[in-house]
C-alpha cells in the first residue's frame, strides 16, 4: 500500500524536492544563485540537456535504453557544421542565401539523427539485440564516424543567423528555451493523446500482451528509437549554435545526468511507466543542483560521484517502493 501511494504521488514528491532544492540554494547562496545571469545560464543549458533526457526517456518507456544519444547528437552536429561552413555542398553558399543554407543544414542533421535511430531500432526490434548492447555498439560507431570526418578537430565559424537559435531571445525569453517548451508539449501530446503513445506504454508494460492485442511491437520499437534519435538531433542543433562550434565528444557528461533525470523523474527502467511532467521537474531540479555545485566550484569528478550516488540511491528507493506495492495484503481473521 505504501509503495502504491509513493508511485502515485511521485511527481508531487519530486516537485516538493525541487522547490526545497531551490529554497536551500537561495538561502545559502543568495548573492550568487539568485542572479539574472545565473538564471540565464540555467535556461540556456536546460534545453539541450532536456532534449537528450527526453530521447533516453522514450527508449526507457519500452523497457530498453539508448546510450548512443550523445554520439547521435555529435554526428548530426558534424553533418550540419559541414554544410554551414561550406565544406559539404559548397554550391549552396553562392546565390541561394544564408537562410537556405541554414535550413538545409538543420534538415541534414535531423535526417542523420533519424537514420541513426533507425539503425538502433532495427538492431533491437529485428536482430533482437539487447538495447543496452546495441546502443553501446552504435555509440562507438557513430562517435568513431564523427571523429574520422573531423579528424578529431573542431569545426567553427557558422553563419551569424544560425547562432540566433542557441543565443537569441524572443521577448527576453531565450530561443533554446522556447524550442524546448514546444518540444515538451509535442511529446506530451504524442504520449498522452495518440495511439502511438498508448502502444508505447503497452509495449513497455507487457510485450507479450501487447503482441497478442494486435500491436506491431517491432514497428513501435523502430519508430520509438527513430524519435529518440530525432530529439538527439534537435539537441545537437541547439548545442552547436550556442557554442558556435562542434567537436566529437561534446556533451559526453550529459549521458549520466540524462539517465539520472529519467529515473529521478519517475520513468521505470523496466518500461511502461513515466510521464513528461515528472521528467521536466527532474530536469529543473538537477539544473538547480548543477548551478549550485558550479557556484561552489565543485570539480567535474566530484559532480560525477554525486550524480552516480544519486542514481543508485533513487534506484534503491524505487526498488523498495516496488517491493512494498507488490507485497500481498494480510487477511484479518475476525
Amino acid at each position: 500500500m505504501l509503495g502504491k501511494y509513493l508511485k502515485e504521488t511521485r511527481t508531487t514528491t519530486l516537485f516538493i524536492l525541487m522547490v526545497g532544492a531551490f529554497v536551500v540554494m537561495s538561502v545559502f547562496l543568495p548573492g550568487k544563485f539568485l542572479t539574472l545571469s545565473n538564471f540565464q545560464s540555467m535556461s540556456s543549458q536546460i534545453p539541450e540537456f532536456g532534449l537528450l533526457a527526453i530521447a533516453i526517456m522514450l527508449a526507457m518507456l519500452t523497457g530498453g535504453i539508448d546510450l548512443s544519444v550523445i554520439s547521435i547528437a555529435n554526428l548530426a552536429g558534424v553533418g550540419a557544421a559541414l554544410i554551414l561552413t561550406g565544406s559539404l555542398f559548397p554550391q549552396l553558399g553562392g546565390g541561394y542565401g544564408e537562410i537556405l543554407v541554414i535550413i538545409v543544414a538543420i534538415l541534414f542533421a535531423l535526417v542523420i539523427s533519424l537514420l541513426c535511430g533507425l539503425v538502433n531500432g532495427f538492431l533491437i526490434a529485428y536482430i533482437e539485440a539487447p538495447a543496452i548492447l546495441a546502443t553501446l555498439g552504435t555509440m562507438s560507431i557513430f562517435s568513431g564516424i564523427a571523429i574520422v570526418i573531423t579528424r578529431g578537430y573542431g569545426i567553427t565559424g557558422f553563419p551569424e543567423s544560425f547562432l540566433f537559435i542557441g543565443n537569441g531571445t524572443i521577448f527576453s525569453i531565450p530561443m533554446p528555451l522556447i524550442i524546448f517548451i514546444f518540444c515538451v508539449l509535442i511529446m506530451a501530446l504524442i504520449l498522452n493523446k495518440t495511439s502511438f503513445g498508448f502502444n508505447l506504454y503497452m509495449l513497455g508494460s507487457n510485450p507479450i500482451a501487447s503482441r497478442f492485442s494486435g500491436i506491431n511491437n517491432r514497428g513501435i520499437l523502430v519508430r520509438t528509437y527513430m524519435l529518440s534519435g530525432f530529439y538527439a538531433g534537435l539537441a545537437s542543433i541547439i548545442m552547436i549554435s550556442r557554442v558556435n562550434s562542434i567537436r566529437p565528444g561534446y556533451g559526453s557528461a550529459y549521458l549520466l545526468q540524462a539517465i539520472l533525470v529519467c529515473v529521478l523523474g519517475g520513468v521505470d527502467p523496466s518500461g511502461g511507466y513515466g510521464n513528461i511532467s515528472g521528467l521536466v521537474i527532474g530536469i529543473i531540479m538537477l539544473q538547480i543542483l548543477q548551478s549550485g555545485f558550479n557556484i561552489l566550484a565543485f570539480s567535474p569528478f566530484s559532480k560525477n560521484v554525486i550524480w552516480g550516488l544519486m542514481l543508485i540511491l533513487v534506484m534503491v528507493l524505487n526498488f523498495y517502493s516496488s517491493s512494498f506495492s507488490k507485497r500481498p495484503k494480510k487477511l484479518k481473521i475476525q
